[in-house]
């Protein structure tokens, strides 16, 4: 999810200030200067598209593909400002509830039974049934309003930034628990979150190395190099099966990883036992799939360069494309990823999980989705389908 530049206020032509796709990547929102748009992605189709009086929407928050969105609003907007978390009913066409801050939301993340708001320096956790405020966790400054919440109803999982630099502290409700990993030297840059909750990745604002840990442990199972050269990170996300991870960045590629392979066994190990060195232990090689590495990572033990894993594809933006914000997810079809741009472009590429080591992805098609915004139907075709109870685990 990437929250972009404040609009232009002299700006008429549309202007993209947010993107974001929902939980289960099937759909993405797109916020913009005067309002926003979610659209299908297998097959494309826009969806909604709402012209919202007042000024533009800089952060859209999707649960599935029901009716209820969080919004931010822009600067700039008179009707829903920036330190108000707007709850959106896309049937009734108008706000049902909202949240009042002191200060500018920076993110927020749905679940059916929670809504959670993150500022600077706080992340509040509220009842999405009736908006009461039921945890507040102290963060150190966290200007992307980075924070992650698992949709499961089975594991309630919360990730968030820590009280150091660096540090990521985890939530786990359903346990009652909660611990802090320092993740990295440098301040986060971003984080995820598998979709059933089970595992963590993280990148710092360096953007070179991605590590993936345990979320019930905090265990590291893999240490992945997206590159040599820092750059700053636009997305992280996880396949279904937890898999494959793919990523982002500003200089225009992305990158897809091989998972190593992680049992409940292993989780239920590394709780019980009090070894440091085993609760810092990665995935053998042997589990390690087909990511490329360094011809010198018998130097490993030595230099952690050589010994680190690389990806075994990536995709190029189009030159024109580069150094943009763009957020990427797997698509239903197998081996497909997808890419949005905040330019207004959809791109899907193939990849060959079993092919060589360092493919280069070509892409298999491109959309434009913002060529001219396209009025809201009036015969309801274009609504969501409802739900019955947003509070009701199912």
């Amino acid at each position: 999810m990437t929250a972009l530049a404040p609009p232009d206020a002299a700006a008429k032509e549309t202007q993209i200030l947010y993107i974001g796709f929902n939980q289960d990547q099937s759909c993405f929102a797109v916020g913009t200067n005067s309002g926003f748009k979610v659209f299908n992605c297998s097959p494309f189709k826009e969806q909604v598209n709402r012209e919202l009086d007042g000024g533009g929407i800089r952060y859209v928050e999707m649960l599935f593909q029901c009716n209820l969105f969080a919004l931010i609003g822009a600067p700039n907007n008179g009707r829903f400002p920036p330190n108000k978390v707007i709850i959106w009913d896309d049937v009734k066409r108008k706000d049902v509830g909202d949240i009042s801050l002191r200060q500018e939301a920076k993110g927020v993340r749905l679940r059916r039974d929670k809504v959670v708001v993150v500022l600077e320096y706080k992340v509040l956790v509220y009842n999405f049934k009736d908006l009461e405020c039921v945890m507040e966790i102290d963060t150190v400054s966290n200007p992307k309003g980075l924070c992650a919440l698992c949709p499961s109803p089975s594991n309630p999982v919360l990730v968030c930034c820590g009280s150091h630099r660096g540090m990521v502290r985890v939530e786990l409700f359903q346990l009652q628990r909660t611990f802090s990993v320092q993740a990295h030297t440098s301040p986060l840059n971003s984080l995820a979150l598998t979709l059933d909750g089970s595992r963590l990745v993280t990148a710092s604002e360096k953007g070179t190395i991605l590590r993936v840990m345990d979320s019930l442990t905090g265990r590291m199972l893999q240490e992945l190099r997206r590159g040599a050269h820092v750059a700053e990170m636009c997305c992280l996300a996880f396949n279904h099966t937890s898999s494959l991870l793919a990523c982002s960045s500003v200089r225009g590629t992305v990158h897809v990883f091989q998972l190593a392979e992680s049992s409940a066994q292993d989780s239920a190990a590394a709780v019980s036992t009090s070894d440091a060195a085993k609760a810092q232990h990665q995935a053998s090689p042997a589990n390690q799939g087909s990511n490329s590495r360094s011809s010198l990572s018998f130097f490993g033990g030595l230099v952690n360069y050589f010994n680190s894993e690389w990806s075994f594809a990536r995709f190029r933006l189009p030159g024109a494309e580069t150094n943009v914000h763009s957020i990427c997810s797997f698509a239903a079809e197998r081996n497909t990823l997808m890419v949005v741009t905040a330019t207004g472009q959809l791109h899907t590429c193939l990849f060959n999980p079993e092919g060589a080591p360092g493919q280069e992805c070509e892409a298999a098609t491109s959309i434009s989705f913002l060529p001219q915004p396209k009025p809201a139907l009036d015969d309801g075709s274009d609504k969501l389908p409802d739900i019955e109870d947003v509070g009701a685990e199912t």
